[in-house]
């Protein structure tokens, strides 16, 4: 029996019934994790939760799945940064072993942002995986070094813990060869230099509520639009990816909280040789200083702006909208036409005044917009009429990964049935 299979067969909490997914979202300054119970070979959740503050006082939050609070701490810092996401990893497994109310870890699931071309679906973890998705951090400098550490810091504490990767960029690997080349020399797209797109999590967790929401029409012609820190739009037909805003790396299509968006390269060109920047303050200006941030000069929280009277934070608003708009033109040309928009993510989910907006800018399609429909959050927020309907829809990226993982779970002997 290899290890993962000793870990499956270890058992959990005195009085353990079910079998668990963990999944863990690990960034900068926080770690997020879930748990979802396996029963009857669907995955639910049982509890979500955080470490905040991993860069200064970190606070651990439990909810359990109807929302009520199981636990609210502040924890003792780490000794030193490289160790946060170990530390906040330990405090998660402490709670777990202590409150799981019955559950057995069986696998872990990651979110990790860049897959690369060599990885079109989730995968069980190994050392040589680890070392390629190494590999990709200076595609996803802001990510994949904090979602990598997560994965490090499980193997320490639970070295026989059956471990899966699953890709921001993967659900973008149906596009056609035509959507992801660049114009450049065919050596540079031989060594991967490709548009990957990202947020492939969540648009595979929107593909799988659209036909609850649209029927047969569900495979059709549909944007995503995933508003949130990072911000992208999504063509789906037959609810797989066509066209996607970002490219090879999370930087380009619509400006986002920080980050600038499309840009002219020979604005980078021009900041290296003649602005007196070095990459690293290239790199820090384009993903950190830039986007809403940049425009506003006040802040890249949307609500923030939408709150504020500043003419600059109206600007970026103003900003936001427009590219939205533009991308949106583009992505609808990619598919001969439009029949449903969806707006997810933080700002797609709870700025009812951007959704009026981007549909308003987006009439010329034919999207329609229900004030009333559109102020109470939806789902639907277009007229019955409308040539183009409008929804919004929360994603759930967490069900995705547990989903996956649990499949790869049972793949690799965990059997089809709870706690057998």
């Amino acid at each position: 029996m290899d290890e993962a299979r000793a870990e499956a067969a270890r058992p959990g909490p005195a009085g353990t019934t079910e079998d668990a997914i963990l999944v863990l979202n690990a960034g900068s300054s926080s770690l997020k994790f879930s748990v979802f119970v396996v029963r009857s070979g669907e995955v639910a959740p049982a509890v979500r939760g955080a470490v905040d503050g991993l860069d200064g006082r970190p606070q651990l939050h439990v909810r359990a799945a109807d929302g009520a609070t199981r636990a609210a701490a502040e924890l003792a810092p780490a000794s030193d940064a490289a160790g946060a996401h170990a530390a906040a990893l330990a405090h998660v497994l402490g709670w777990l072993a202590g409150h799981g109310g019955g559950w057995a870890l069986r696998a872990a699931g990651h979110r990790v942002v860049h897959g690369g071309a060599a990885h079109a679906a989730p995968e069980r973890i190994t050392p040589a995986l680890l070392e390629a998705l190494t590999r990709l951090t200076p595609l996803a400098p802001l990510h994949q070094p904090h979602n990598l550490a997560a994965v490090r810091a499980l193997s320490a504490q639970r070295p026989g813990l059956l471990q899966v990767a699953c890709f921001d960029t993967a659900f973008h690997r149906t596009q056609p060869p035509l959507a992801r080349a660049f114009a450049l020399p065919r050596a540079l797209a031989a060594g991967g230099i490709q548009r990957y797109g990202f947020h492939g999590l969540s648009y595979e967790s929107i593909a799988a509520a659209l036909p609850a929401l649209l029927g047969s029409g569900a495979d059709g012609r549909v944007v995503v639009a995933h508003l949130g820190h990072g911000a992208s739009l999504c063509a789906m037909r037959a609810r797989r990816s066509v066209a996607t805003t970002m490219g090879f790396t999370a930087l380009d299509g619509l400006p986002m909280s920080t980050r600038c968006g499309a840009i002219d390269p020979g604005v980078l060109l021009h900041l290296l040789t003649t602005g007196g920047l070095g990459v690293a303050e290239l790199t820090d200006l384009l993903y950190e200083r830039s986007g809403l941030l940049g425009v506003s000069g006040l802040s890249g929280d949307m609500r923030t702006l939408l709150a504020s009277r500043a003419p600059e934070a109206a600007e970026a608003v103003d900003l936001f909208v427009y590219r939205i708009g533009r991308e949106l033109g583009s992505l609808a040309a990619a598919l001969g036409g439009l029949d449903a928009l969806v707006f997810t993510g933080g700002i797609g989910e709870n700025a009812a005044e951007i959704r009026a907006r981007v549909c308003g800018e987006a009439a010329w399609l034919g999207v329609g917009l229900d004030a009333a429909a559109n102020a109470r959050g939806g789902p639907r927020i277009s007229p019955p009429g409308a040539a183009v309907s409008a929804w919004v829809v929360a994603t759930d990226e967490e069900q995705v990964i547990a989903r996956h993982t649990a499949r790869l779970w049972r793949e690799a002997g965990g059997g089809s049935e709870p706690g057998r």
